[in-house]
């Protein structure tokens, strides 16, 4: 709690400031959408999750944070590094490693029937193999409804090693310009395991937070995960 709300100041300063900055406004927080930071432009973003397994047995959760540091290299091209800690239960912070991802937009919003866009990571982990993931994110704007799917690749470097095929889905409604509320759904299709929850999008000035919750529906899923993030360009 300490790092999150030394995060959210340093968030109201950016906000409070004189620094010209612009804030993109996210809709989810599983799913990507189509987005890519502008050239020149950089964003500081700060990730909390928290995994229960089982809410009638003890009702404890694993953390995580992240912190992404995200650059526009052109307009349609931008970059990113993440450092991770993960917390489990009665247990101390531990960095768990760093992440560095591409995302790249096909074309420009509208010019396809479906705006595409590729994403690439690489994980490197401190006390584990070393993963690779790949996402193609399929995006439409209808008015003031946006929806989103992330068909996602996961796997090692290690030759033999099963690879996960999972999925991010969400469905956005512009409420205000400054408020969205949607629905996400995530799951894994090799481990059967699927959750689904609301969303709630907020922008103000010059940052932007979303919190949302999505709950298993099945006994292989986590009974519930809620992720909290903060966005501060500069």
């Amino acid at each position: 709690m300490k790092r999150m709300t030394f995060v959210l100041m340093v968030g109201m300063f950016f906000a409070l400031s004189g620094v010209s900055a612009h804030a993109d406004q996210r809709s989810y927080v599983w799913t990507y959408e189509y987005l890519t930071l502008a050239k020149d432009h950089a964003e500081l973003e700060y990730y909390q999750t928290a995994a229960t397994k089982d809410r009638q047995k003890d009702n404890s959760s694993d953390w995580q944070q992240q912190l992404e540091l995200e650059y526009g290299i052109t307009d349609r091209l931008d970059a990113a590094l993440y450092q991770v800690y993960d917390q489990k239960e009665n247990d101390k912070m531990k960095y768990s490693g760093y992440k560095f991802r591409l995302r790249y937009r096909i074309a420009e919003r509208n010019r396809l029937p479906v705006d595409m866009l590729l994403y690439a990571e690489h994980q490197e982990k401190a006390d584990a193999k070393n993963v690779f993931e790949g996402k193609l994110i399929l995006a439409k704007d209808i008015g003031k409804l946006n929806v989103a799917y992330n068909q996602i690749y996961k796997n090692t470097y290690t030759s033999g090693d099963h690879a996960d095929h999972e999925y991010a889905v969400g469905a956005s409604y512009e409420i205000t310009p400054a408020l969205r509320f949607g629905v996400e759904s995530k799951g894994n299709y090799r481990t059967d395991k699927y959750a689904a929850g609301p969303t709630l999008s907020w922008v103000g000035g010059r940052i932007w937070a979303n919190v949302g919750a999505v709950y298993g529906l099945n006994r292989r899923t986590n009974d519930r995960e809620v992720r909290f993030l903060l966005g501060v360009p500069f």
